[in-house]
């Protein structure tokens, strides 16, 4: 029986998607759940999900619960991270002390001083997993939901070298789809090469029957830099009916293409796209946050995590609440990875990926030993990244603007340097577009005493 843990099981929403697409394939029908969160409360309300789903399709799996992370890796064949340390409050915290200071943000869960402290929340909770791999000289698979995706898996796999690891994002796949969206084209239909780096990783590859379909994406871009309402015909009629798109874009399409409009800026000025959100990349570089005018101009949602969380938490609410009336939950299989990567490990089928690994010169000019996301070939062999060589130069360029800031905040911890953090921010593309030295150290100060619960290190 293959064991699977999931650690911070009580994030129901993501919880429940994953466990779904596990049950859909035959070669893990008999798999044991064990099912593992801190939060009493959230992890009964999803065992009683996991128990719904496996009634509803006559599964055999088993279903365990613990709150212990020990526990729940003993003998356990793959191990899926999904934890937010500190919830929806240290969010807030992390929001709230940089806006004192002027410092705008979006996410803040991958780069500037949001990511950075996220991950130094959550490497306490990556060691603990680890060394209860290490302690059970267990064979189990890694694989990492949590954000910061750089941070934490150039943590792990510079610290652990014998855990068997991956990062995981559904960027590659949301991207895709927006991409065959736009640009309406069949979804099954694109062929597509991606590399790069988590949430900054480029489409250099993008095809449809073997046409390049980078000239209709510059056509469109250029549509948009004539008429800054310009919105595709076809957009306006797509299929509601479609629960991924549902699931995984804003209200719709039209909404979706207007709010994405600095990943077309950055096609034009580095002539590739990039995976993750527009949002996302306001934050990653210098160029919109510290201008109110680009603000409203790229339409770009200042503090969109918080309003995010607040969807969650109700999405949570609702669950429970379906659940306390004995309703039906019916979720549908996504593209996300953790299913299809456990699949191929335990049935040989071959798969691939986009996966969170070290650059072993996968990247020819991106630092060694830095995180990157590339294509990986799954199957009875494990995890296999596959080699890259050159990126273009601009691209590993703007790669290497972020890579300087996790690179810092991971050797700060491994090396037990706290100046490091304080070096971060001051590179971090962000923060050094808004903040001078002085607004920079008193909100690291301010966010070290906030969460200094959560942080044990440079005691």
């Amino acid at each position: 029986m293959t064991k699977i843990s999931l650690i911070g099981a009580g994030s129901v929403v993501f919880s429940k998607q994953l466990m779904v697409d596990i049950l859909g394939f035959p070669a893990l029908e008999n798999c044991e759940f064990c099912l593992e969160d801190i939060d009493t409360e959230r992890l009964g309300l999803i065992e009683k999900v996991a128990r719904m789903f496996v009634k509803q399709r006559n599964s055999k799996a088993t279903i365990t619960t613990t709150n212990n992370i020990d526990q729940a890796v003993k003998d356990a064949d793959f191990v899926i991270n999904l934890v937010q340390v500190g919830g929806f409050k240290s969010t807030l915290l992390d929001f709230e002390i940089p806006e004192k200071y002027g410092l705008k943000q979006t996410i803040a869960d991958t780069m500037s001083v949001g990511g950075i402290f996220r991950a130094l929340r959550t490497m306490p909770v990556m060691d603990e997993i680890c060394k209860a791999i290490i302690k059970y000289d267990s064979k189990a698979f890694l694989l990492n939901y949590t954000n910061p995706m750089a941070m934490l898996s150039q943590y792990v796999l510079k610290k652990y070298k014998s855990v068997k690891y991956v990062g995981l994002c559904h960027s590659v796949q949301t991207t895709s789809k927006q991409l065959a969206l736009y640009l309406n084209v069949p979804y099954e239909e694109l062929d597509v090469k991606v590399a790069g780096i988590n949430h900054q990783a480029w489409f250099l590859k993008l095809e449809t029957k073997g046409i390049n379909l980078y000239p209709k994406l510059f056509e469109l871009k250029n549509k948009i830099d004539n008429d800054s309402n310009y919105m595709p015909e076809h957009l306006y009629n797509c299929p509601a009916s479609d629960s991924w798109f549902r699931e995984n874009f804003k209200e719709n399409a039209v909404e979706t293409f207007e709010g994405d409009k600095i990943r077309f800026e950055m096609l034009k000025r580095l002539g590739y796209f990039v995976t993750e959100s527009s949002e996302h990349n306001a934050e990653y570089c210098p160029f919109y946050l510290k201008d109110p005018e680009l603000i409203k101009k790229y339409k770009i949602p200042v503090n969109e995590y918080i309003r995010r969380c607040k969807i969650n938490i109700k999405e949570f609410e609702s669950t429970k609440q379906s659940i306390l009336n004995n309703e039906e939950l019916h979720v549908n299989m996504s593209e996300e990875y953790a299913g299809s990567i456990i699949n191929s490990i335990v049935s040989g089928v071959n798969s691939q990926i986009n996966g969170n690994v070290l650059n072993t010169n996968l990247i020819t000019n991106l630092p060694n030993n830095c995180c990157v996301e590339v294509p990986c070939l799954i199957n009875k062999n494990g995890i296999q990244p596959i080699y890259i060589g050159k990126i273009p130069e601009q691209l590993a360029c703007y790669n290497r603007t972020n890579i300087n800031v996790q690179n810092l905040v991971v050797e700060a911890v491994l090396e037990n340097k706290k100046e490091l953090i304080y070096q971060a921010i001051m590179l971090d593309p962000l923060c050094s577009s808004m903040l001078n030295f002085s607004q920079m150290d008193k909100m690291t100060n301010e966010l070290f005493l906030a969460h200094k619960e959560l942080i044990p290190y440079f005691k």
